[in-house]
Order: C-alpha cells, then sequence, then structure tokens
C-alpha cells in the first residue's frame, strides 16, 4: 500500500476543519422559525452534503489508492457535491434577505440561469477545441465533473444577480452566495482532482470548500432579517440579461470563426440561456400584469376613498355629486333630502369628540337602515347629512318625517344617553343641494326639530338675509342704529322705576328691519360684539344723563350669550360705566332664558364676573322652558322676569289671577329674587300680576318703547308732580305660620291655597299681633 503524501492529509485535514463549520449552520437552522428556519436547515443541508462527499472521497483515495484515473470515486464525489451545492443553492435564494417573496426568489434563480448560461457557454469556447485552453490539463476523463462545475457555474450567476437585484441587507445576502459559489468551486476542484490524480487540485478544493462554510456560516446569521423592497421593480435595469446574451452571441462567433463545430456542450448552454430568457421574460410579464391590477385596485380603492366618509362608511359630499351626476338621466324624479343634527356641538363640547363620533356613526347606520335600495345617503361634513332618493316629493316628506322619528331617539353611547333632534330640509326641484341647504337653514330658523319643503320664496329670504348682513356691517358708521326705551314701572303705583333698552334700525331704502330679523343675522356673522358694545356704551351715556338731571331710574341691556361669553366683556362693562360715571347697580343685564341651556358651569362663571362688577343680573323670559328649579337656584341672578307668554295666560278656568304667574312671583320671592312681569297688555292682566304679588311690571299698557326724549319728559313730569302714594300692607303677625286659607277667585268662586304670612291675602286669626302697617317696599333702582 502506497503511504499517502503530504498533500493528501493536508487536504484532509482542511476538509475536517468544514465539519465545525456545518455544526454551526446547523444549530443556527434550529434557532429559526417559519420560513428563516426552513431556508436555514436547508443550508446546512447543503453544507453537509457537500462536505460529506468531499471527505469520503479524500478518505477513499487514503485508504484505497487506486491507479488514476479514479473515475468510479471521483463520479460519486462529482455527484454528493453536486447536490449539496444544489441544496445550498436553493436555500441561499430561500433566505428572507435574498427576495421579498418566493416569486422573486424564482427571478433571482432565473437571472442567475441566465448569467451562467452565458459562462457556460464562453467556457466552452475557450476549454473545448479549437481554443482548448487547458491543453491536456482538461479533466475530460471525468464527465461527472461537468455537473458540478455547471452547478459552479450556476452559482455565480446568482452571486452576479443578488448582488444586482437583492434586497436590503444585500451585503450579507451576497456573502452567502458568495460562500455557496466557493463551496461549489471547491467540489468541481475535489471531484476533478481525484478522478485524475491531481493533488493540487485537491488541496485547492479541500481548503476552499471550509472557506466558504465558514463565509455561509458567518454570513448566514444576519441574512434573516425582514426585506425592505427599495425602488421599483419597473425601475431596475436589464443588463443582467443584455451583457450575458451578447456575450454568447459573441463567443459562438469566435468558436466558428476559429473552425471549432457545435456540439452538444454548446447546445446545452445555448438551449439553457434561450429557455432562461424566456421563463424570465414570462415571469416579468406576469410581474408586470399583477402590478397593472394592483395599480387598477389600488387606484379604484383611492377612487372609492375619496367619495367615501371614513366615519360612517357613507357618501361624502364628492360621492353625493357623483350620485347626482349618475342619476340626472330621464326617469323617475329625484328628491333630496338636507339633515342637520339639532345641538350636536354641545355634545362634542360637553361629552368629548369620542361620544360624537359615535353618534355620528350610528346617525349614519340609521340611516341606511331605513332608506330603500338605490337611496345614496352622505354625510356632506361635520353633522350635516343627505338623502339622495327616487320619487316624489310627497313620498320624501313622508321619508322625511320618518327619519326625524328616527334620528331623534336616543343614542346609546359610551357614559349614558345622547338626546339630539334633527332639522330637515326637502328640494325636489332646481339645484337640489342648494334648495335642500336653504329648506334646512328655514328649518332651523323655525325651531328647528321639524321637516321643511323647499318654496321659491326662501330664495329671496336668502337674498334679504344677505342684503342685512353687509348694510349691517355699516349701520353703526352711518348712524343708521338707535335706542328706545320701554319703561319699567312700580305696581301697584305705576311709577316708571327703569326703562329696558331696545335696539332699533331704521335703513334708508329697507326701512324699520325688526330685531327679530336682524339680531340673529348680526349673531350668525359675528356682528353682534360689536353692536353690542355699542348699546352698552349708549345706554350708559343716556342713563348718566338721567342720573345727572335728577332722575331716580335703572337702565337694562339684553345681553347676547356670544357677549357673555367673550372672554373680557365684564372688562368692557366696567370700563363703559366708569368712562360715563354711572353707578354700577344702575345697570342691569339681561340674559335670556336660552343661554342656560349651554354650559351652565361656564354661564354661573360669567354671570358672577358681571355681578363682580357691581352691576345687576337679570333672567328674561322666565318660563319659555330652559330653565329649571335645581338651575335657579345655583344662577347668579338679581331679577326675575316673567315671560309674556305667562302674563297673557287666558283668564281661565279659576278666575282673572294667572295661576303660573302667581306661582313663579311667589317662587322668585322665596329665593330673594325681584320679580318682573312683562308683556303686561290690558288691565286683567295688571290686575293678576298684582293679585300675584308682583312689584314691577313692563309691557304696552304702560307704554311701548319710545325716544329717550320722550321718557325722559315722562320722567320729568312725575317729579314736578304728586308721587302716587302706594297702598300700604300690614306686616305679618310675628310668629305666624303657612297656612291653608279659602281665597276669593272672583265672583261666587273660592279655592283652598297654602299662603304665607307675607302674602297678600294672609288673614291674621285670632290671637295674632300686628305691629303696624309699613310702607310698601323700595322700588328698584333707588339707591
Amino acid at each position: 500500500m502506497q503511504s499517502p503524501s503530504g498533500v493528501e492529509l493536508a487536504g484532509l485535514a482542511g476538509l475536517l476543519v468544514a465539519v465545525p463549520a456545518v455544526a454551526l449552520l446547523g444549530r443556527s437552522g434550529r434557532q429559526h422559525t417559519g420560513a428563516a428556519r426552513r431556508a436555514h436547515l436547508l443550508v446546512a443541508l447543503g453544507s453537509a452534503i457537500a462536505a460529506a462527499a468531499a471527505l469520503a472521497g479524500v478518505v477513499s483515495v487514503l485508504l484505497n489508492p487506486a491507479p488514476p484515473p479514479r473515475i468510479s470515486l471521483g463520479s460519486a464525489v462529482a455527484y454528493g457535491a453536486a447536490l449539496g451545492t444544489l441544496i445550498l443553492l436553493i436555500g441561499t435564494a430561500l433566505l428572507p434577505g435574498a427576495a421579498e417573496r418566493p416569486g422573486a426568489a424564482v427571478r433571482h434563480l432565473l437571472d442567475g440561469l441566465v448569467i451562467a448560461a452565458a459562462l457556460w457557454f464562453v467556457g466552452w469556447v475557450l476549454f473545448s477545441h479549437p481554443t482548448h485552453l487547458l491543453g491536456d490539463a482538461t479533466p475530460m476523463a471525468c464527465p461527472s465533473v461537468l455537473i458540478p462545475a455547471g452547478l459552479a457555474v450556476i452559482s455565480l450567476g446568482l452571486l452576479i444577480a443578488l448582488a444586482l437585484h437583492a434586497h436590503r441587507p444585500r451585503l450579507i445576502t451576497v456573502r452567502v452566495a458568495g460562500g455557496v459559489a466557493m463551496v461549489a468551486v471547491a467540489a468541481v476542484a475535489v471531484a476533478g482532482g481525484i478522478c485524475q490524480d491531481r493533488d493540487v487540485d485537491l488541496l485547492v478544493g479541500a481548503l476552499l470548500l471550509p472557506g466558504g462554510l465558514f463565509v455561509i456560516a458567518r454570513a448566514v446569521k444576519a441574512a434573516d432579517q425582514p426585506v425592505e423592497v427599495v425602488g421599483d421593480v419597473s425601475e431596475r435595469g436589464t443588463a443582467y440579461a443584455v451583457v450575458p446574451m451578447v456575450a454568447t452571441v459573441g463567443a459562438l462567433g469566435f468558436h466558428l470563426r476559429s473552425g471549432g463545430t457545435f456540439d452538444v456542450y454548446g447546445f446545452l448552454g445555448v438551449s439553457v440561456e434561450g429557455l432562461a430568457l424566456v421563463g424570465r421574460q414570462v415571469l416579468a410579464l406576469r410581474d408586470v400584469r399583477r402590478y397593472t391590477l394592483q395599480l387598477r385596485q389600488s387606484e379604484a380603492h383611492f377612487r372609492e376613498l375619496a367619495h367615501t366618509d371614513p366615519l360612517t362608511g357613507l357618501a361624502n359630499r364628492r360621492g353625493l355629486q357623483r350620485a347626482l351626476r349618475d342619476a340626472a338621466e330621464p326617469g323617475e324624479p329625484l328628491v333630496l333630502v338636507g339633515i342637520d343634527l339639532d345641538g350636536f356641538k354641545t355634545v362634542n363640547d360637553m361629552r368629548g369628540h369620542d361620544v360624537g363620533d359615535a353618534v355620528l356613526a350610528e346617525v349614519g347606520e340609521r340611516l341606511r337602515r331605513n332608506l330603500l335600495d338605490g337611496d345614496v345617503a352622505a354625510r356632506l361634513g361635520g353633522d350635516e347629512f343627505a338623502v339622495l332618493m327616487r320619487g316624489t316629493a310627497d313620498e320624501a316628506m313622508l321619508t322625511a318625517h320618518r327619519l326625524l322619528a328616527v334620528l331623534g331617539e336616543p343614542y346609546e353611547v359610551d357614559g349614558g344617553s345622547v338626546f339630539l333632534s334633527a332639522s330637515l330640509g326637502v328640494a325636489d326641484t332646481g339645484e337640489l343641494i342648494r334648495d335642500a341647504d336653504l329648506a334646512l337653514r328655514y328649518a332651523k330658523q323655525r325651531g328647528k326639530n321639524r321637516v321643511e319643503r323647499y318654496q321659491a320664496r326662501y330664495d329671496e329670504l336668502l337674498r334679504r338675509r344677505g342684503t342685512l348682513e353687509a348694510e349691517l356691517r355699516h349701520a353703526i358708521d352711518r348712524e343708521q342704529l338707535r335706542l328706545v326705551f320701554q319703561p319699567v314701572v312700580a305696581l301697584p303705583s305705576m311709577r316708571p322705576v327703569g326703562a329696558e333698552a331696545l335696539l332699533r334700525w331704521h335703513h334708508p331704502t329697507l326701512g324699520a328691519v325688526r330685531p327679530d330679523e336682524f339680531i340673529p343675522v348680526a349673531e350668525e356673522s359675528g356682528l353682534i360684539n360689536r353692536i353690542g358694545s355699542w348699546v352698552l356704551v349708549q345706554a350708559c351715556k343716556q342713563l348718566s344723563d338721567w342720573l345727572a338731571k335728577g332722575h331716580d331710574v335703572w337702565v337694562s341691556v339684553n345681553l347676547s350669550p356670544k357677549e357673555l361669553h367673550a372672554a373680557d366683556y365684564a372688562g368692557q362693562v366696567a370700563d363703559a360705566l366708569a368712562e360715563h360715571g354711572v353707578p354700577a347697580q344702575r345697570l342691569v343685564l339681561e340674559v335670556t332664558e336660552h343661554a342656560v341651556a349651554t354650559d351652565m358651569e361656564e354661564l354661573v362663571s360669567r354671570l358672577a364676573e358681571l355681578r363682580a362688577t357691581g352691576v345687576r343680573v337679570a333672567l328674561d323670559d322666565f318660563g319659555a322652558g330652559y330653565s329649571s328649579l335645581g338651575q335657579l337656584r345655583t344662577l347668579p341672578v338679581d331679577i326675575l322676569k316673567i315671560d309674556h307668554a305667562l302674563v297673557a295666560e287666558p283668564e281661565s278656568k279659576t278666575g282673572p289671577a294667572a295661576p303660573l304667574v302667581d306661582v313663579v312671583v311667589r317662587l322668585g320671592h322665596r329665593l330673594g329674587l325681584e320679580v318682573l312681569a312683562e308683556g303686561i297688555g290690558t288691565p286683567a292682566q295688571r290686575a293678576a300680576v298684582e293679585e300675584a304679588g308682583c312689584r314691577l311690571g313692563q309691557g304696552s299698557l304702560f307704554g311701548w318703547g319710545v325716544p329717550a326724549e320722550h321718557l325722559e319728559a315722562q320722567l320729568h313730569s312725575l317729579r314736578t308732580g304728586t308721587r302716587p302714594v302706594p297702598k300700604a300692607r300690614t306686616e305679618p303677625p310675628k310668629g305666624a305660620a303657612a297656612r291653608s286659607q279659602v281665597v276669593m277667585l272672583g265672583p261666587g268662586m273660592r279655592q283652598l291655597r297654602a299662603l304665607l304670612p307675607t302674602d297678600p291675602a294672609f288673614e291674621p286669626l285670632a290671637g295674632d299681633q300686628n305691629v303696624g302697617s309699613v310702607d310698601s317696599p323700595s322700588e328698584m333702582g333707588q339707591s
């Protein structure tokens, strides 16, 4: 037996070094899961098979040295190393860092095959006859070596393809592919060296194989990160296909010109090149088709998003306009119903926008449930909705009333129930969106929670509203505004003790414009703060003049909710009082009951700031239905003004006294408030108010709003005349308690009432002690 040479022993030692590299790859595979685990295990398996085939071949040569050529042993090593290299190639292409999806891995393999076929064909030209670059060293004795050689060429092609196209982390993936290429070349060298007994080839392969495995083992640890796709597939170059094809054609021309023949190996290279290019083109076309389909789907998706409200899933304004265009063809008549939620801003302010969004989503769901197929519901923005439907106007009105009832049902959200109403406008002719919006605005102006159908006169109202807003902006500068004063009298003497400042507007062309027409315009346009400031200054100026002339009066000014919520309004009041030298208690600011329906905590804070300046605060229109008894106890007000609707209550079943006026007066006195009855227009109403014990009155019976000089003349005549002496009232007996007592309500009509000792109708019982008569209560406004 021939002793092994030093080169063979060195080769054996080198291959033994590959064993720990294979172990590292196996452990890396077991540490991963999913697709990464599969790719790592394939790399480890391919490395193990290639290393085992090379090691078995070298050991066989050392144990059984046979004379060359060792065709059988070389072929076995070639087949084993080729199998390992093929598995390595597949595992490399499947690494997460190599491609973003399996289809991309196939593309990389085909790209590598195109490059490899060109390299194969160029190599065939160089190593075959007549070029015959290696001469006698060409391993022609072992045709099986061509299999690992082909895989080595493919691995080089894959390396180049990954270097060109692989996504991040590209460098790590290229290192793995480079290690695979080293293993593939080592397999060719080991198999060729064993077959032809070339120790140098064997040693090179034995050293190159563990080197490649260690390169793979080190790089593969970081090659399992998610792929970040950079750039567009349509922007990639095509040099990977053009250059190999040019190289193939050039090599073929050189080979034929040199007198070479086209054998099976050349035919194999050209065939693989052509088939790979065709396969790559098929994949490219499929990618382009999928890419185009994705673009179409994305375009359709974003087009739908552009016409859909994301919160409710209904159409948005664009979607409604598109539906109007699509339905514009002749057919059934179209009707548009505009919808606006009443008081929704309060929900957002008090409960938060999350609750508001939940309410809006529920509104959208209720609209969907109550519409027919073909109807289009849309959210136009905020709390504004619309419904486009086919049918007559009468059918639309029925649908609108049904929606009004549905939308008025409670909304159950986190934290409790939300109660809302809605205003609806119906339009069936002309510009549907515009006309429905006009009808909707008219519904809100007429009290909300109702349905209004568009009428042609709404256009005239809209034009007039626009004219009023434009002219109102210049009304102060053009001196078109003025104040009139309606007297407030003491009862029963009917002596004027104060006056309410009322705003009037007389336009040179529009004529006299009613306050209930221009005040809402001023509030909506934001002019109310400027106009209110002017009214405050003029009222203080007039009051200062009256006080300087010795008239014992006070003046009240109506206060808009928007003025009340202005951050510096209390400062404006204080400045106006100081500028004109008016005692603060002579000015009364009236806030309507409607303001109480807003944020109660904020209202109390604002009113407290005003009272801190010394002015008095009156709650106007009490009894209109907004405030509650609990709120009345917490509101910082001094005067309670009974709404004219209660004063004008029918003279009724129980007698001349209006029962609700009696209740309100007694309630106000119990709370320590002064009570003023407004809207007194007849002697009977005056008698009812006096009978209820109210000490202040206002209304047409005592005079309408008149210019300041007219009221001043009335005050002057009272000063120079005899002052009426009010009817004396007896003080209630000491220690007397409330009792039930029969009270005369009218001729032949009596009623059993619970009376307080302070009530004018209270009659003392025997034994009660009377202190005697006292003067009537002091009149408001006296210092």
